[in-house]
Order: structure tokens, then sequence, then C-alpha cells
């Protein structure tokens, strides 16, 4: 089959999922997710690995978009009313997972050193994509909501340093390497700060170019190109594209007075290249691993989980945020992809003692994690009371049954 009808007919699936999802109160992302596993090895085998490897152009222009598009979060005046904040609640929520991950595996599995400190860096980061969108599809709006974002934008910086540094100690005590303190953190701060530099310049770049242009298409073409070369250059210097995009749009919407005609203009492109995304990481999840991964994939998955949301919880408290932001903050912050699944492959080529087994226990958590993160992340501003756009329904649907009600009235009388 070619791959335009293949590509057609996984889109067609993914917005079918996303229909299916919405009619039982889901996130659209879960449908995405859930019809993507029926295509891949787990069931119909429509979707081969080797064809997930092929639509990588289309996961990176998809978490680039993303990127871009959290970017639009980090407004300066805002952030500088809690930008403090943040900076506690994400590094006690990443901090909280690694822990509780390391003393799982270390203390009650038995675990080695290197295997333990790796596969507990690797539970920081957070998949901003799924988070993303559900707050997207339901319009939420509030403490929660601009908690939320700015956290999993920064989760992935905190999730590379601790990453390198676990790392390095890793090989250090595995291979009997000699490393400096230095030499353990300099790899990752030069991925951050090359990243952020990149970043900024092509956020300039795309300002200026953007004040130039009036015409809505003109400014679309433009606007995806930035994304682009963003993507395209991270990858040839070895930086973060996620990082270099999330700066790019923060330096666009502190920087242009009308930014957000360029970021609308990112959105009204990139539904369909969401949609597919997700659906194919959806195909690229495979249920065979739940035979292989044991009670230690399990552990790993529920100490994750519960180490973000103390973490969450405690640097909520700690900053004195909002009741709601406290109470379910954590909830937001469970999706596990992107950055996970980046990392698996340099424990591939450095660790490879480890590789298997770390990447298997990774790989069945980004399975549980991508398809219950978003229900999680859902539940999370429901509870808050943030989500508006099923309370937009709900008025109408009052004001029409009022009118109606009204008019049957007159006619009575």
């Amino acid at each position: 089959m070619n791959v335009l009808l293949k590509i057609t007919i996984i889109l067609v699936v993914g917005i079918i999922g996303g229909k299916a999802a919405k009619l039982l109160k889901l996130p659209n992302v879960s449908g995405y997710l859930v019809a993507g596993l029926l295509l891949g090895p787990s069931f119909f085998n429509f979707v081969s690995p080797a064809d997930v490897q092929s639509y990588t152009l289309i996961n990176e222009l998809a978490l680039a978009a993303i990127a871009f598009s959290i970017g639009n979060e980090f407004v300066i005046k805002e952030m500088m009313k809690i930008g403090k904040s943040i900076f506690i609640i994400t590094l006690l929520e990443a901090i909280g997972a690694v822990l509780l991950v390391f003393c799982v595996m270390f203390f009650i599995f038995k675990q080695p050193f290197a295997f333990s400190i790796v596969i507990a860096a690797m539970s920081a980061a957070t998949a901003p994509a799924a988070t993303l969108l559900v707050m997207k599809q339901y319009n939420a709006q509030g403490p929660l909501t601009r908690t939320i974002l700015p956290i999993v934008a920064l989760d992935d910086v905190f999730g590379i340093v601790i990453f390198g540094v676990a790392l390095s100690l890793a090989k250090i005590v595995t291979y009997k390497q000699q490393m400096s303190v230095i030499s353990m953190i300099i790899g990752p701060l030069i991925e951050i700060f090359g990243s952020a530099i990149l970043g900024f310049i092509l956020g300039l770049l795309l300002s200026w170019l953007a004040k130039k242009t009036s015409g809505r298409d003109e400014l679309q073409a433009i606007t995806l190109a930035a994304i682009g070369l963003a993507t395209g250059v991270s990858l040839l210097l070895d930086f973060s594209p996620l990082l270099t995009c999330i700066v790019m749009g923060t330096v666009l919407v502190n920087v242009q007075h009308n930014s957000k005609r360029v970021f609308d203009s990112v959105n009204s492109f990139a539904t369909p290249i969401y949609i597919l995304f997700f659906t194919i990481a959806g195909a690229s999840l495979d249920l065979s691993i739940l035979k292989t991964v044991g009670i230690m994939g399990l552990a790993y998955v529920l100490a994750r989980g519960g180490g973000k949301m103390f973490g969450a919880w405690l640097g909520a408290t700690v900053v004195k945020a909002e009741p709601t932001v406290r109470k379910y903050l954590g909830l937001g912050l469970l999706p596990q992809g992107g950055i996970s699944i980046g990392l698996m492959v340099l424990v591939r080529q450095q660790l490879p003692d480890y590789a298997v087994a770390i990447n298997t226990i990774i790989m069945f958590s980004v399975l549980i994690y991508e398809v219950s993160g978003p229900i999680f992340a859902k539940i999370a501003i429901k509870k808050a009371g943030e989500i508006r756009t099923e309370e937009k329904s709900n008025k109408k649907l009052k004001n029409k049954s009022k009118i109606t009600y009204e008019a049957s009235s007159q006619i009575s009388e």
C-alpha cells in the first residue's frame, strides 16, 4: 500500500477514535491513541514498527508545533509574578518522581545502582503534547491551567539535566570511567543553553518577519518554515528541538504586540498533524510488553505517578498556591512520551548493559500513561472547575430551554 493512502487511513481512523472518545466524554487524545493501538501490532498490524519509523517527519513536526504553542504561555509580565513558584513546583515534582522510583528500584527490587539511577532520571520528564491538547479541547482557563502549562515546559529542562547527570554517574559505576563533576553536567548545559540561544535568535527573526507580513497564508508559511528550521538545526547541532521551539514561541509572545495571529496561523494548520501524531504514537505501542515487564514495571508506573503527585503537592504547598492547584496539579503531570522515548536512544548507545530492561519498562510506562494521562488531565481541570467548553454548552442549553419554556407559556396563554 502506498504511503499517502496509508497515512489517509490512519488520519480517518484517528478522527473516528476522537469522535468515539468525545461520545464517551473522554479527551480526544485518548481516542486517537486507542485508535492507533488498534492499528498497531497488538491488534490489526496495519501500522508496523517500520511504518512508525518512516513517519518520523510527522512526529517531529507535531512535537515542534506543540512546543512552539507552549512558548505562548511564557509571558514575562505574568511569569515575573509566578516564575519562582513555577520553578520550585517543577523542581520538587521532578525530584519527587526521581527519588521515589530510585528507592523502589534500588532498595525494594535490589537493582544495580546504574540501572536504578538512570530509570529514575527518565521518570522526571512530562510529555507536554497530551496535556496541552486536553487544555485546548476544553478551553481550560484558571489557576491550575496557568500553572500546568509552564511546568510541563520547564519539566523537560529539568528532565534533560537530571538524565545527563544520572547517565554520567551510571557510566562511572559500570565502566569505571574517570569523570569530573564539571564534565558530568557540561553536556546537558550545552544542550540547554544552545537550544535557548538558537530559539532566541529564531524568535526575533520570526517576530521581524511576522511584522512585515500581512496575509494569513504567507504568515502561516513563514511560521511553519521557522518551526521547521528550529527543529532541523537543533537536530543537526544535537540540541533539543522541543526547547528551541519553546524559546522561539516565548520570544515571539513577548516581543511582538499581536503575536496571537502567528500562533493562530499554526493552530489552524496543525490539527490534522496532531491527530496523525497521536494515532501513530498509539500504533507504536505494543501490548506484548505486558508479558515481559512483570511487577517491576508496574512498580515503576506507580512510583513515578506517586512521586510526581506528592512532589507537585509539596511544591504547591511550599509556594502557597491556590487550593485547586495543590489538590489537582499532580494529575495533570502524568503523561510520559516524547522526551523519555528520545532518552531511550541514548541509553542504548551509552549504557547497553541495561538498555533492554530499561527500555522495556519505559515503553510499558509510556503505554499506560499515554492512554490514561489525558484522562487524568481532564479530571484535574474538571475538578478545579476550569473547563469552559462544557460550561458554554450548558449555558446555551439552559438559555434554549428557557426560551422554549417562555414560548410555550405564551402559546398556552
